[in-house]
């Protein structure tokens, strides 16, 4: 099967959120843990912020980037027409 120009610009625009999605997840996920001891001289709600990123801070922003990536893609798929309507 051959694919359209449609297909490819839909699969590229996918490739590029989920690029960008999964830097922001490496950022959160091993740059701070790089960092942590220079982040703790910083205070968050009372707590160190390299102990608060590690303990609640990053698990917020893996839901909130799995929340994103669900909206967005909900979003192209109907833009580019291959949603799968409602499923009830």
């Amino acid at each position: 099967m051959e694919l359209t120009q449609k297909h490819h610009e839909y699969w590229r625009k996918n490739l590029v959120v989920t690029g960008i999605l999964l830097l922001i997840w490496f950022i959160v996920t091993f740059v701070e843990a790089w960092f942590a001891r220079d982040l703790n001289g910083i205070t968050f709600f009372g707590f160190p912020l390299g102990f608060y990123m590690s303990a609640q801070g990053s698990l917020a922003i893996y839901v909130a980037i799995i929340g994103y990536y669900a909206w967005h893609m909900g979003k192209l798929d109907k833009e580019y027409n291959v949603d799968e309507g409602d499923l009830e």
